[in-house]
């Protein structure tokens, strides 16, 4: 009876445990949230997301860096999701299991371990310079795309191979070929996982300075681009510029604060599209 009563405090002692560090991320992240919140709000308007920056960056708005924003996140996912999700349905589907996958897949681990200025000095020495694509939004969505294809790649994987070989074994059972079997039954299984990788990778480079800094990141620049070859402003490289730099840093900080709010809104609506496709393709699973 001892024995039963020290092994239920044992496991109530370690679930107490477990509890308390569980709640002591989500409380450090919902204060970090909370004086984001508390500080940024105020500044938050419609004038402040729909003009641009005036006066030295102390005043107007951050319209310019809102839509620089988008267009990175967009053309770094144009790029890196076909690429990545090629590279993992050859990883999983088509290359023999041996070395070759080994190598690759230590090659890719090492690529999302690598600092993310060097993905900026390599956007900038091939994207910028050898490509004379100049400072611009496509060197910079480029930089972005090599920045996330690891995790991109990595997460298709995992997600096909989470796939039972048994609905491989019955397509090719019923005729369809090795190409079909995948573009018709693997793709759309493990399509919810891959959704939420390439939103991750969506979530990590809306957030980067070091890479836009080198290839496509203006300091001050009140108008929007015309085109993927123009430079544009950014949201984080904006946010680090009047956090460090300016005349009046009493008159930048509070704008300071409302551009992370609503950096940190962007990512959370990125987020929930991501659940809300997830959701979507759940119920087509389900249904098919």
């Amino acid at each position: 009876m001892n024995m039963i009563n020290r092994k239920h405090l044992s496991q109530n002692i370690a679930f107490g445990l477990f509890r308390l560090f569980s709640l002591s991320v989500v409380g450090i992240l919902f204060a970090i949230l909370g004086f984001i919140v508390y500080k940024g709000i105020g500044v938050i308007s419609w004038e402040f997301l729909t003009t641009a920056p005036s006066d030295g960056m102390t005043a107007g708005g951050i319209l310019p860096a809102i839509v620089g924003t988008f267009c990175l996140m967009t053309g770094s996912a144009l790029f890196a999701f076909p690429v990545g999700v090629m590279s993992g349905i050859y990883m999983n589907e088509y290359a023999p299991k041996g070395w070759v996958v080994r190598l690759i897949r230590m090659m890719t681990n090492n690529l999302s371990g690598i600092p993310s200025i060097v993905f900026g000095l390599f956007g900038m020495a091939l994207f910028v310079n050898y490509m004379d694509f100049g400072d611009s939004i496509l060197a910079g969505s480029l930089t972005l795309g090599l920045l996330s294809l690891p995790l991109v790649i990595r997460t298709t994987e995992e997600a096909l191979k989470a796939i039972p070989d048994s609905l491989r074994e019955g397509s090719r059972a019923l005729g369809a070929t090795k190409l079909q079997t995948i573009w018709h039954v693997i793709l759309p299984m493990g399509m919810p996982n891959i959704i939420t990788g390439l939103i991750l990778a969506l979530g990590r480079v809306s957030g980067e300075t070091a890479p836009i800094l080198f290839t496509c990141a203006a300091y001050f620049l009140p108008q929007l681009p015309s085109g993927i070859l123009d430079q544009c402003m950014a949201l984080p490289y904006h946010l680090y510029v009047i956090s460090t730099s300016g005349t009046d840093m009493e008159a930048q900080l509070p704008i300071a604060y409302g551009t992370a709010l609503v950096l940190i809104l962007i990512i959370l609506l990125v987020n929930l599209l991501a659940n809300a496709l997830r959701k979507y393709f759940e119920k087509k699973i389900k249904t098919n």
